[in-house]
């Protein structure tokens, strides 16, 4: 089962998607809970953000690793396979951001839909968060429209791949495909 958790800055999104890969890991009865951490530690503003969610996930079981590119090599990275495990990747568009600005991939969408598929086929759930950042109607230089064009690219294979997706404004989940599920 792949979910697709999107939604706007301070929308709920990360609760929301921390919250149903715990309740997976249950319903499935996983042996591991998995989080992805993408978000590159630079600055105190990202220092604090990633304070933020540890705070938030804390005592919820979750073994993290940090993959900021590559996530194809997520087995290597941790070092043991996902067969009955639960991943959560936070978030798509630090992930993105990474491969098209630091890692300067001009692959970056089709290499990260391959981890996608790769890691949606081994583990027993995968849920992945990811931005809504195209309807703030702001003129962006061309680097920043070019990565806002290949997150759209990337939000749109996943969509595809996924089971679930759902939106969560104000903290409210709206199911956007397949239908709702309770899982927590």
């Amino acid at each position: 089962m792949t979910v697709v958790v999107t939604g706007g800055s301070g929308s709920g999104k990360s609760e929301y998607a921390e919250n149903a890969a715990a309740g997976l890991f249950e319903k499935f009865s996983a042996e591991k809970l998995i989080y992805i951490a993408t978000m590159r530690p630079f600055g105190q503003e990202a220092f604090e953000r990633i304070e933020k969610h540890r705070n938030m996930r804390k005592g919820k079981g979750f073994v993290t690793v940090e993959c900021y590119s590559g996530i194809v090599r997520i087995e290597d990275i941790l070092g043991y396979n996902l067969r009955n495990s639960v991943v959560l990747l936070e978030c798509m568009s630090n992930l993105a951001a990474n491969e098209i600005f630091f890692e300067k991939n001009e692959n970056a969408v089709s290499d990260i839909v391959e981890g996608i598929e790769f890691i949606s086929k081994k583990c027993a759930a995968f849920v992945i968060v990811t931005n809504e950042v195209f309807s703030d109607g702001i003129d962006y230089d061309k680097a920043t429209l070019n990565y806002i064009e290949a997150l759209g690219k990337i939000n749109c294979e996943i969509a595809a791949i996924a089971n679930t997706v759902v939106e969560v404004v104000c903290g409210i989940p709206i199911f956007i495909k397949g239908g709702g599920f309770d899982v927590f």
